[in-house]
């Protein structure tokens, strides 16, 4: 089985989540990881898996649905999600542990808010090299890239700001504010030697 566990059984799988809010430059990061790391990573999305989903469930309270309103003049537009998303992101986080399983290093880009998901990603990958990322920046930062991007609905990076971080745990966090999403892979690969 060719990159399969046969393979590569005397490595134990890699696994790296960043977490941060929406425009924060995770995509970006991970990519720039993949470029660089001695071994091959897979990057795994969480807008990926957000779009396995049935178009109906989008604005569907079993699904998800944005809610706008704005706050000091600015719009923030909070993420409702109901059973269908939630089954979903269990899933992905099932399936970075299936592809850790089978051998793969695997970069995850992620949105999490809950602390206990990140307690489930740590809890599935237990047996693996797993390491959390926080990527952070100024909130003025995310909303001009977010602005900037074009295809993401004004006001997630706000709701998102003060949430996504709360409560977690992280191996490592990075001010992406001012640093090039190379300089950041550079930072986490010497930091976890990838």
């Amino acid at each position: 089985m060719r990159g399969g566990p046969a393979g590569r059984a005397a490595l134990t799988a890699r696994v790296v989540l960043l977490n941060g809010v929406s425009s924060v430059g995770k995509g970006s990061v991970a990519k720039a990881l993949q470029a660089t790391a001695r071994r091959p990573m897979l990057h795994v999305q969480m807008d990926a898996f957000l779009e396995m989903l049935p178009a109906r469930m989008f604005g569907a309270d079993e699904g998800y649905r944005f809610e706008t309103w704005l706050e000091d003049g600015a719009p923030v537009t909070a993420v409702i999600g109901g059973p269908v998303l939630a089954a979903a992101m269990a899933g992905m986080r099932g399936a970075v542990a299936a592809l850790a399983e089978a051998g793969n290093d695997v970069i995850v880009d992620e949105v999490m808010w809950d602390p206990a998901d990140l307690a489930d990603y740590r809890r599935r990958l237990a047996a693996f090299d797993f390491r959390a990322v926080g990527l952070v920046a100024p909130l003025e930062v995310i909303e001009r890239r977010e602005r900037q991007r074009g295809d993401r609905t004004l006001g997630l990076a706000r709701w998102q700001w003060g949430k996504v971080h709360a409560g977690m745990d992280y191996d490592l966090t990075l001010d992406a504010a001012e640093a090039t999403p190379d300089e950041l892979a550079s930072a986490i690969k010497q930091a976890f030697d990838l």
